[in-house]
């Protein structure tokens, strides 16, 4: 069942909470996160439950204008704001015009929100409760009974208030302000009060003291109880049954047990029916409305359709947080394929919990969602050709939110821009791939529908005698740069016939000019935008020498049997191999310099050679990684050099290697917890942080080779006695060995010395 019926079935069968008023409530404090929609969507789900249980319900929503602004929201200026802080909302201008006050500008704001995900709670203004003399009686039951206050107060937080100290605060007749304000007596009519100076260091309140009523009417205002108490008595003002909040006011001795115990001890008022949930998160953080931290809702409702920000509310049970965020790649992708499967449990009658989720994700009735996915889709948006396609199947409203996707979080991968440059890989396509994509050149002077082109492509493939999957790899590397995009035929039939001609000649006639089959002159990298070594470091070693080279377009699997075979061979080769041996090798003992002389211990970090051979010498075997992790190892044991290969996408460019500085952290693989540099560790980082440490003893979690790694980053370490030329050597073979058993194309490749 789900949650929020299995909810409304306790209430009803308790019998204790009728009428069945549900409510909640926010302050208009500043532009409202989405953590706020939660609360709305849980309490509009108990109450259409509730309502489908065949009873009469009612929702309500309080804005809470009254309360004091007492911070100042980071993206208003604050040389027109600051004046206002320490006065209650309704009292500050609006930002902009056209809203009565700055609590009115924000909480329509939200309601507009709300309102477009299906909730549509009668509003209501807590001033209003105020004014129309509904608080009075309480708000005099409340001062009557201070010593009860201050004891609820003492008992769930073991500190005594006080005993000048009542639960009111005066909006000061003379400033205006009220977070400034302390009442100190009361005779039953009149409450004493001061205006404090210094009470606050972010806002100054005027100094007067005097008494005055506490009660309001139509013309006036005259203050507010503290917040814990007064939901107690907003409850009871409105007759509220059903209401809860966020974990943080529902948890053991948080704001909802200070509520009850006034509810029960001074109201005389039963406890509403409490309905906590977990907080929303965006990307890991809680949100603040004042400080500007996370996404509010009005942003959310820009990159998600209403039903499907609804959709996120409702699939998630309310005792578990939602952790979303958008620039994850799979996100909102998967959020609209997991809608898509709820409208198949709903419509085919399958599983009726899933099917429940939609029903209740619904805005304006229940409808059929688009069947074309969220992938799909993302590729056409791309393509001007299909605009017509979106049309004729219905996807004009989700087109708009995909091509937010694609602009603002989509991963580069997912975009499928058209390169204006040859590409650099496309020159190393295999001479069948090429004379694949001269066939197709010819063939395009003839008018073709997409659907068409696309079958044939298959046909022409077989012709010239390669797979299909080769066919369209050479297409989209030599298009898009990418081994991948959407349908190649559509693709194609949406450029310019003369580019895409000219394009695929151009690929014919190329050759590979990357690397040369034997390294006899040094290529140099020369490219300070992807890697360079930091000059300190270059003063102190200037003997290191780097090697670089970048491979797109790798497919990496778990294990290859070739591969297997070759590390067996290589075990056989070093059967004799003793650690004693391992000092002796000068490589061995170069990269051991470098730790010495940078202040690590080479006993307890091995360089990765080292490491790696001294596992074969203990008879411990060789790791098993991955094809491409497995495939370079042998290049670093045959050599006794340092290969390291990294996720390409995972990197911000550039790349350098440098000193590392104190206090800076990584994340190591196969650690929890991050590993502190120590100061003068000789590390590779880009823009987002350390991707090794050491050199090359271990690299982090963030940049790993995994399956489904498409491109890589690698490097080859030189010091000492290993020289730029062995580097090359190294470098050849590490991207020969990557491309026989993992694919790809070389992009990048050079060395980048000292001098």
């Amino acid at each position: 069942m789900f949650w929020a019926d299995a909810v409304s079935q306790e209430i009803i069968k308790s019998g204790k909470y009728k009428p069945y008023w549900v409510d909640d409530m926010k302050t208009p404090s500043g532009r409202i996160h989405v953590g706020a929609l939660r609360g709305v969507v849980v309490h509009d789900l108990v109450y259409k439950a509730l309502k489908d249980s065949g009873v009469k319900a009612k929702y309500t929503y309080v804005f809470e204008n009254h309360d004091p602004m007492d911070t100042l929201p980071v993206y208003l200026p604050k040389e027109k704001f600051e004046k206002y802080l320490g006065m209650p909302l309704f009292k500050v201008p609006s930002p902009e015009q056209g809203f009565e006050n700055f609590a009115v500008y924000y909480a329509e704001e939200f309601k507009k929100v709300f309102n477009a995900i299906g909730c549509e709670p009668e509003i209501l203004w807590t001033k209003d409760l105020y004014t129309s003399g509904k608080m009075n009686y309480s708000v005099k039951l409340c001062l009557d009974n201070t010593d009860i206050i201050r004891g609820i107060y003492k008992e769930l937080y073991k500190k005594e208030l006080p005993k000048d100290w009542y639960p009111f605060q005066v909006y000061c007749p003379n400033c205006e302000k009220v977070s400034t304000t302390t009442v100190t007596g009361w005779d039953g009519k009149e409450v004493n009060f001061c205006c404090n100076a210094d009470k606050l260091d972010w806002t100054k309140g005027c100094g007067i003291c005097g008494k005055i009523s506490p009660f309001s009417d139509s013309s006036n205002i005259a203050g507010k109880l503290p917040w814990k108490v007064e939901w107690a008595v907003k409850w009871k003002v409105i007759g509220v049954t059903i209401e809860g909040a966020g974990k943080d006011h529902m948890s053991r001795g948080g704001s909802h047990d200070l509520a009850s115990l006034v509810c029960q001890r001074v109201l005389d008022y039963p406890v509403p029916y409490p309905v906590g949930y977990e907080w929303f998160l965006i990307g890991g953080r809680k949100m603040s409305t004042s400080k500007g931290v996370g996404s509010s809702a009005i942003e959310m409702l820009e990159i998600l359709p209403p039903e499907l920000l609804r959709f996120l509310m409702v699939k998630t049970n309310k005792d578990q947080q939602i952790n979303f965020d958008p620039y994850q790649q799979n996100t909102i992708p998967h959020l609209f394929d997991e809608y898509q499967r709820a409208s198949d449990a709903y419509f085919k009658k399958g599983d009726e919990y899933l099917a429940r989720i939609f029903e209740l994700s619904q805005v304006n009735g229940v409808e059929k969602p688009p069947v074309v996915r969220f992938s799909q889709l993302a590729q056409w948006v791309q393509m001007s050709n299909m605009e017509q396609k979106i049309k004729e199947e219905g996807l004009e409203e989700w087109a708009k939110y995909v091509r937010i996707w694609v602009e603002k979080y989509a991963s580069e991968s997912e975009k499928f821009l058209v390169q204006k440059e040859l590409p650099e890989q496309a020159k190393n396509l295999p001479d069948k791939q090429k004379e694949f994509l001269k066939l197709l050149s010819s063939k395009l002077d003839a008018n073709w529908e997409a659907e068409d082109f696309q079958k044939q492509i298959f046909g022409w493939a077989k012709e010239i005698g390669i797979s299909s999957k080769d066919a369209f790899t050479a297409i989209y590397c030599s298009l898009l740069g990418k081994d991948h995009g959407p349908k190649a035929g559509w693709l194609i039939l949406s450029l310019d016939k003369e580019f895409v001609k000219k394009r695929f000649e151009e690929i014919f006639h190329s050759n590979n000019t990357y690397y040369h089959s034997d390294i006899k002159t040094i290529n140099s990298l020369n490219k300070q935008d992807v890697f360079s070594i930091e000059k300190t470091l270059a003063q102190k070693f200037p003997s290191i020498s780097i090697g670089i080279a970048i491979i797109k377009n790798v497919s990496i699997e778990k294990s290859n049997p070739e591969l297997e075979k070759e590390k067996v061979a290589l075990l056989g080769s070093l059967e004799n191999l003793t650690t004693e041996q391992l000092g002796t090798f000068p490589d061995v003992l170069s990269y051991r310099k470098l730790y010495k002389a940078t202040g690590i211990d080479w006993h307890s970090r091995r360089p990765s050679p080292e490491a790696l051979l001294r596992r074969v010498a203990l008879k411990k075997g060789l790791y098993k990684i991955n094809t491409c992790v497995d495939a370079y190892n042998l290049i670093v044991m045959k050599h006794r050099i340092s290969v390291g290969a990294f996720d390409l996408d995972a990197l911000e460019f550039p790349t350098v290697l440098r000193f590392a500085k104190k206090g800076e952290k990584i994340y190591l693989l196969g650690d929890e917890q991050p590993t502190e540099y120590k100061k003068g560790e000789v590390a590779y980082f880009d823009k987002k942080g350390g991707f090794n440490i050491d050199f090359n003893y271990r690299d982090s979690i963030r940049t790993a080779v995994q399956l489904h790694t498409k491109n890589l980053y690698i490097n080859v370490d030189g010091v000492f006695d290993i020289s730029p030329k062995k580097v090359g050597e190294v470098l050849k073979e590490t991207c020969d060995v990557i491309i026989k058993y993992c694919g790809g194309t070389v992009e990048l490749f050079g060395i980048e010395t000292v001098f």
